[in-house]
């Protein structure tokens, strides 16, 4: 459920609070959107910027997957230098990664940038299906698709 669903009551601006309260605990929050027909799951960071770093976001994965990918990386990102654009990434136990930045991350990450101002940067982890095809590949999940890609691929 969302936190909104279970306090009607409460608004905007104490949803903000709380995410506050979560980041200043713990360094950033994984912000989650359920899907709704045709858009499918995606979360992102909250927080990151706050060091001076880009969120991240995954499109496409259920939202617990999407949550451990997003804290593993951000942890990363945080004790270690956080992902390039164009850089491929392996996941142990995963697909590969390819990071790509987000064209324009205030249409995307609404309480993020509610906090930290419209000039945040973001990265978004782009995730190969199964049998290793992109979803800028026609035959990504046979063709299924499912996963926006909210940026240019960097070449170079």
């Amino acid at each position: 459920m969302c936190w909104q669903c279970d306090n009607p009551d409460l608004t905007k601006a104490d949803y903000l609070r709380h995410v506050l309260a979560v980041v200043a605990e713990f360094g950033w929050m994984v912000q989650g959107v359920e899907a709704w027909s045709p858009h499918p799951p995606w979360a992102y960071t909250i927080g990151l910027s706050k060091f001076g770093l880009p969120e991240l976001v995954a499109t496409g994965l259920e939202l617990p997957e999407a949550g451990r990918l997003l804290n593993t990386m951000a942890a990363h990102s945080i004790h270690a230098e956080p992902p390039e654009p164009g850089e491929h990434i392996p996941l142990i136990g995963g697909p590969e990664i390819e990071v790509v930045r987000l064209a324009e991350p205030s249409a995307h990450l609404v309480f993020a940038v509610a906090l930290y101002g419209p000039e945040i940067e973001a990265l978004q982890l782009v995730h190969a299906d199964d049998a290793g095809r992109w979803p800028w590949s026609v035959d990504f999940r046979d063709g299924a698709g499912g996963q926006p890609v909210l940026g240019e691929r960097h070449h170079g």
